[in-house]
């Protein structure tokens, strides 16, 4: 049974220990960093941004349209009306009636009768002939007559069309290549973007980290305040119990004593809660139980030298600075696209036609086609002065973005100029608390040993005591200060990795 147990206990300590993971700082970034929505975000700004740049690269190439179609009419195309075609249809008839009509005639009837008195056998011959060959010449010319008709009969109600147009812009008033530098300035500026939101997730995340470091060290202070003033109240209860104290000193050393509890549990709520903060921003469960690397050290690791402030590096480094000159380059190239749209503009075309009824030899009902090329040219002329105006719009919101980009620059060289004092600041805080540590301490041991003796009284260690705990506080809240301030530094010079 005892085995049982001390295999139960084994086991527990070693789901616990691996269950409490150990998250270094360079650990928190880097979970921050790969499971960040707004990152994530960030980052398929940067691929689209990359596909339109590819996009607009082919601006420059030519293009290959393909076009069909297909439509019936209720009635076809006639390239005659139905007058001439009825004349066409019968103009054999017409010919032939008019040839009758001649033949019957008095003048006609004269010349025969003077040739059959001259030549009788070729008049015989004449009037046999004469007849069948008017009707021979009428069939023939309604046949070619209806032959016509029917050549010029187009049948259009189903109309079947095909198109291959190649199309090469030749000058577009320099649309495209604005347009081409807008897509390149706009992927750098979705590249800046995101890496401005890597910092800001970096920073955020040393925040909560360090938030919780000083938390950590708070807690524990405040434990072993609290059983400095139980310890006192043990005591106090003690010397009540044997007449060398008063109930006044036990109910103020209480008071202390609720207080201590009251500061702890303040304590620990703040600690889990930002915990939870570091789960949520590192990815994790808010329930998961973890411990910070840095935890377990009684003073935390301080930079021997600090960043110093650098004006010009931080005006080459800062993303926000890279962001905002992006962002005039692109108004800027707005104004040449403004500006081309009234400019002569210049496109090579060449096309495939295919049609059915064909076009090109009469209007057969097969598929036949035929290539063209030309140039395109199109040159505005007058339009109330739009152009103008464009342009002026333009270049007003090109100044803007000019303007922006002086004044942040500005309050970057401000930024950074403040956070370089409050490091020298912090700096001598942080040595100021040290020294008032040291002095509470020898303080607080004076008092206990004075209390010991009965020469101090209960008021005098609990004010020693309250001191002791306030310098310490002030030493961990120095410390994290300083590494705020460096952090902050960094992050105002762009150089915050």
């Amino acid at each position: 049974m005892k085995r049982i147990t001390s295999l139960l206990l084994l086991l527990s300590t070693i789901l616990s220990s691996h269950a409490q993971q150990v998250l270094t700082l360079d650990s928190c970034r880097a979970l921050a960093l790969a499971n960040n929505k707004e990152l994530r975000i960030s980052q398929e700004k940067v691929n689209a941004a990359h596909y339109e740049k590819k996009a607009a690269f082919t601006n420059y190439l030519p293009k290959i349209d393909l076009t069909g179609g297909y439509m019936r009419t209720q009635k076809e195309i006639s390239l005659l009306s139905d007058a001439q075609k009825q004349t066409l249809g019968s103009l054999g008839t017409t010919v032939g009636g008019q040839l009758q009509q001649g033949m019957q005639s008095a003048e006609f009837q004269a010349a025969m009768q003077q040739l059959a008195a001259q030549n009788p056998g070729l008049a015989a011959g004449l009037q046999g002939l004469l007849p069948g060959a008017v009707s021979g010449l009428t069939s023939g010319l309604n046949s070619i007559g209806q032959s016509l008709v029917d050549a010029f009969h187009t049948d259009t109600r189903n109309l079947t069309i095909g198109a291959a147009t190649l199309t090469q812009p030749l000058f577009m008033g320099g649309k495209i290549i604005a347009y081409n530098k807008i897509t390149k300035y706009a992927e750098r500026l979705a590249e800046s973007q995101h890496a401005t939101g890597m910092q800001d997730l970096i920073l955020q995340t040393d925040q909560v980290y360090w938030q919780i470091i000083s938390l950590v060290n708070k807690k524990k202070l405040a434990e072993n305040f609290l059983e400095l003033v139980q310890k006192l109240d043990s005591d106090v209860d003690k010397m009540i119990a044997e007449g060398v104290a008063t109930k006044a000193d036990g109910l103020s050393v209480k008071v202390k004593v609720n207080e201590a509890e009251m500061m702890l549990t303040q304590v620990d709520n703040g600690l889990n809660l930002s915990k939870m903060l570091l789960c949520q921003l590192c990815g994790l469960p808010l329930d998961s139980q973890f411990q910070l690397a840095d935890e377990s050290m009684k003073d935390l690791p301080l930079p021997n030298t600090y960043t110093e402030a650098n004006i010009s590096t931080a005006l080459s480094n800062r993303e926000e600075l890279k962001s905002l000159e992006l962002a005039s380059e692109i108004y800027r190239q707005k104004v040449n696209i403004a500006r081309s749209e009234f400019l002569p503009s210049v496109a090579l075309t060449a096309n495939y036609l295919v049609t059915n009824p064909s076009l090109v030899n009469g209007f057969e009902n097969k598929f036949r086609g035929m290539w063209a090329a030309g140039v395109i040219v199109k040159i505005p002329v007058f339009h109330w002065g739009e152009g103008i105006y464009k342009v002026k719009a333009a270049k007003a919101e090109a100044n803007i973005a000019r303007y922006k980009l002086e004044d942040v620059k500005e309050k970057v060289e401000l930024q950074v100029t403040q956070n370089s004092y409050k490091v020298n600041e912090s700096t001598k805080k942080l040595a100021l608390a040290e020294k008032n540590m040291e002095k509470a301490e020898e303080n607080l041991r004076y008092a206990n040993l004075g209390f010991k003796e009965g020469v101090i009284p209960t008021s005098n260690v609990l004010e020693a005591q309250t001191a002791w705990f306030s310098a310490q506080s002030g030493k961990i809240d120095a410390q994290i200060d300083v590494k705020m301030s460096e952090l902050y530094l960094n992050k105002s010079m762009g150089i915050l990795k």
